[in-house]
């Protein structure tokens, strides 16, 4: 006891493996075994649900190079929250991180629970379709005990993290391998004429591109945790390229797989597209393609939880959410509080939650503030060019970026304008009234102390420092 306060980090823990894997690990998740049927139904034709797969990917790549030169400028964990806050204001790092913490991180975690529920309870139920009820039963206990292992040790996360990885690789391994055998006997039937039939409207390919890109989901993870990533000036950048790469690579062959073994229509009509392709493929060993799915998106939902917590945490670290939040476990050095209230959030959202309502208004509300953040990018280059950075983007990448954003925020409204979209943005409009009561005129100052200070002992937290 010699007077001095010791502070507060999180951990520097996570190399470059950890990163692919983060990285890899979330965006592997439910989509590729569940949105193909749904980019085939909006674009019409196989051949061009490959190009919307690959446009998909590409968007994907160049988005990550905008936010590895982020990382490097602004060295501080919160993704699009922190990087909106320090270019951009409060008023509208504090919409997003309203719209996040409310809708955006719990309906992406209901949306991956959903979809792990449904693979999971498949065998049992090989017949007819599971009950929504135990869908959503076994839904809720996958996001609990995600939350459990995340506040329990960040080094078992990732652990675990890499090991569902590596699974879920050898999971579209399996499924690339029996797909180039059927391609060598001769299976190409719905490869021929592949482009006839192909939607070209606006929203058709705005839609098509939400569900294509929910796939891709994570791309942006390792900036949520900069603060925990070990030398970010160069593990950022290797992570993120090796990372998009690979996964890029696996859905297009992945998806050329699902095509020799299905017809159009049949890919359409299924439910579990891993599952119709087992059963066709793999004969009485198809149950193995619903383990290997539903292993995929519990390793997405745990990569999920990893960086999700970590957005609550720092904004709560700049006063824009309860301080409560900002708080780590005093010896397992984890952001427990954010992550409970992650969990708590996304359950209620499950209640009522549907996947594709989910994927749709998700993609629509999460490129508005990806335009935003990558805006900001442009006028740290334009304004601000000899900020340090170990990295820099070519500047037309980020514009390319904005404007693809652009399209598919307005794409869907445009061509055929549905009244959800409407709530969707009303809500998100509604953070600047939450900011002005709340945060800028201090509305109920110490309205959270006495509860703050009853879970600060219970929960055995502290607030945590910047670990730059």
């Amino acid at each position: 006891m010699d007077g001095k306060l010791e502070k507060l980090y999180l951990k520097r823990d996570l190399g470059l493996v950890s990163a692919v894997s983060l990285i890899a690990g979330t965006m592997i998740g439910s989509g590729i075994f569940m949105s193909p049927q749904s980019v085939l139904v909006n674009i019409g034709s196989p051949g061009g649900s490959l190009v919307i797969w690959a446009a998909c990917g590409l968007l994907a790549a160049l988005g990550c190079l905008c936010y590895a030169e982020l990382g490097t400028v602004i060295r501080e964990s919160g993704g699009e929250y922190i990087y909106i806050l320090r270019t951009s204001g409060p008023v509208l790092a504090f919409m997003l991180i309203f719209s996040s913490v409310i809708f955006m991180r719990p309906a992406s975690v209901a949306g991956i629970s959903l979809s792990f529920a449904e693979y999971a309870v498949a065998p049992f139920y090989p017949d007819c379709l599971a009950p929504q009820l135990v869908v959503k039963c076994v839904a809720a206990a996958g996001i609990v005990v995600t939350a459990i292992v995340n506040c329990l040790n960040v080094r078992f996360a990732m652990s675990l993290q890499v090991f569902f990885m590596v699974a879920k690789v050898l999971g579209l391994l399996v499924i690339i391998i029996g797909g180039v055998v059927l391609l060598v006997n001769g299976e190409k039937n719905s490869l021929t004429d592949s482009f006839e039939g192909t939607n070209v409207g606006i929203n058709p390919i705005g839609i098509a591109f939400y569900q294509g890109l929910w796939s891709y989901d994570g791309w942006n993870n390792l900036n949520y945790v900069t603060e925990e990533l070990k030398r970010p000036e160069v593990n950022l950048l290797r992570a993120v390229l090796i990372a998009i790469s690979m996964v890029t690579l696996l859905y297009l062959l992945v998806n050329v797989s699902y095509l020799a073994a299905m017809t159009p229509r049949e890919l359409m009509s299924s439910s579990a597209v891993a599952v119709t392709w087992g059963n066709k493929v793999l004969g009485s060993w198809g149950w193995v393609m619903s383990i290997a799915a539903a292993l995929s998106a519990f390793g997405s939902l745990n990569g999920l939880f990893f960086s999700g917590g970590r957005v609550c945490f720092v904004a709560a670290r700049e006063r824009h959410l309860p301080d409560i939040l900002a708080m780590a476990h005093v010896k397992r050095l984890t952001p427990s509080p954010a992550l409970i209230f992650t969990t708590a959030i996304s359950l209620l959202v499950l209640i009522p939650g549907d996947f594709q309502s989910i994927v749709n208004f998700l993609g629509f509300t999460s490129w508005f503030f990806y335009a935003i953040t990558l805006s900001g990018l442009l006028y740290l280059k334009i304004k601000k060019p000899k900020l340090p950075r170990s990295y820099r983007v070519p500047i037309v990448i980020p514009v390319l970026v904005i404007m693809a954003a652009i399209f598919l925020v307005l794409a869907p409204i445009i061509d055929n304008p549905a009244i959800e979209y409407l709530y969707v943005t009303l809500f998100v409009l509604s953070g600047v009234l939450v900011y002005v009561l709340f945060i800028h005129y201090k509305f109920c100052p110490g309205m959270f102390d006495k509860l703050t200070l009853f879970l600060q002992l219970f929960l055995e937290v502290s607030p945590a420092e910047k670990n730059l």
